[in-house]
C-alpha cells in the first residue's frame, strides 16, 4: 500500500528477442498491458517513462514473473510457426472508448493467416465510414501482435500502415502466411 492507503500497481517489465527484433513486454497484475516493438535502450527507456506516467507506479524489471514468463514462451511459440493465437490475460487500461471497442472486436473476431479492411472492421462496431479512426485506434493499439494491428490491411490491397514499421507488418503477415516471405 502507498502512503495514502491505496493498493500500488506494480508493472512488470521484459525484453524479448523475436523475429522482428526486440519486444519489451510490459505486465500489471490483471495482465500484459504494453508490447512496444524495436526495444532498444532508447525505446525501452521512453515506454518504461511513459509506462510509470500513465500507471502510476515505477516498472520493475521482472523476465522470471509467471505471467512475463508465459509471455515470452507464447511470443517463441509464435515466431517459431508453432503458435496462432494467445492465450494471455490482458490488462486493457491504456486504451478506452473507440479505440479499446475497436481492438477488442479485432482481437476477438480476426484469426491468425486472416486480414480484415479498415472499413470493414469500422463496420463491425457500427461505425462504417469510420475507416480512418480504425487507422488511429490501430497506432494507439498498446498490445501489438497479440491484438493483431498488423491483420487490417487497406480495402484497396495495400497493407496499410503500421506502428512497428512496413517491413515489421510485412514480417507477421509472411509469418502468417498471408503475404509471401520476403526474398531477402
Amino acid at each position: 500500500m502507498d502512503s495514502d492507503g491505496r493498493y500500488e500497481q506494480r508493472v512488470v517489465w521484459a525484453v524479448v528477442d523475436t523475429g522482428i527484433g526486440p519486444l519489451l513486454l510490459a505486465a500489471t497484475r490483471e495482465g500484459l498491458v504494453n508490447v512496444v516493438f524495436h526495444a532498444t535502450d532508447e525505446v525501452r527507456d521512453k515506454a518504461l517513462e511513459r509506462l510509470a506516467s500513465r500507471l502510476g507506479s515505477e516498472p520493475v524489471e521482472d523476465p522470471g514473473s509467471p505471467l512475463l514468463a508465459e509471455a515470452t514462451s507464447q511470443f517463441e511459440d509464435y515466431f517459431a510457426g508453432e503458435r496462432r493465437s494467445f492465450e494471455l490475460p490482458l490488462d486493457w487500461s491504456l486504451i478506452s472508448g473507440f479505440n479499446r471497442e475497436v481492438l477488442r472486436e479485432l482481437a476477438t473476431t480476426v484469426p491468425f493467416g486472416t486480414v480484415v479492411g479498415y472499413g470493414d472492421l469500422a463496420g463491425r462496431v457500427g461505425q462504417p465510414g469510420a475507416a480512418q479512426a480504425v487507422g488511429m485506434a490501430m497506432g494507439a493499439n498498446p498490445l501489438p501482435v497479440i491484438v493483431p494491428c498488423h491483420r487490417v490491411v487497406e480495402s484497396s490491397g495495400g497493407i496499410g500502415g503500421f506502428g512497428g514499421g512496413l517491413e515489421t507488418k510485412r514480417r507477421l503477415l509472411a509469418l502468417e502466411g498471408v503475404l509471401p516471405e520476403p526474398l531477402f
